[in-house]
């Protein structure tokens, strides 16, 4: 399982989902150009210290991006301009999950490139969801379908009350 920027925006979106990979263990794609300068500066507030244990693939470009990926690998897109729910798709473990520029979405070459295109549902009215929090969402219901969440140590000790 991997998920996948395609051109983000917003340098704290982007430190977000470099936690989230490092912490769930998973692989982060960069498709850029970014709209933002990448610096650990840039990252640093939302990507704390865990820039250093992500594994981050930055790519030059879309086709850059589509020469690297493995031919095993769907390209699962999530995008407002899709049908179905990503509560009703059959995760597989080596999916990435590609999210869009915050500002635009994807080009029409990348939806068709997609193998699938999921929405989150939404109340009447609303638009869009953070992108960051899209994809974790997302990736929590996909690792979950896929028994992909890192294995825990064992039980954590529960504090004395006292």
């Amino acid at each position: 399982m991997r998920l996948a920027l395609f051109e983000p925006d917003i340098p704290q979106n982007t430190g977000t989902l470099i936690r989230t990979a490092a912490c769930l263990g998973i692989g982060l794609d960069v498709i850029e150009p970014c709209g933002f300068v990448w610096s650990d500066k840039a990252l640093k507030r939302s990507g704390l210290d865990y820039t250093a244990l992500a594994s981050v693939t930055r790519h030059a470009d879309w086709a850059a991006f589509q020469a690297a990926r493995p031919v095993e690998s769907r390209l699962v897109l999530l995008t407002t301009g899709a049908d179905m729910p990503y509560t009703a798709f059959r995760f597989a473990a080596q999916d990435i999950l590609l999210l869009g520029r915050e500002s635009a979405g994807v080009p029409q070459e990348v939806h068709e490139a997609a193998d699938a295109r999921l929405l989150i549902p939404m109340a009447p009215g609303a638009r869009s969801l953070n992108m960051a929090l899209s994809g974790a969402m997302v990736l929590g219901e996909a690792l979950r379908q896929t028994n992909g969440f890192p294995q825990a140590d064992g039980p954590k000790e529960e504090p004395e009350n006292g």
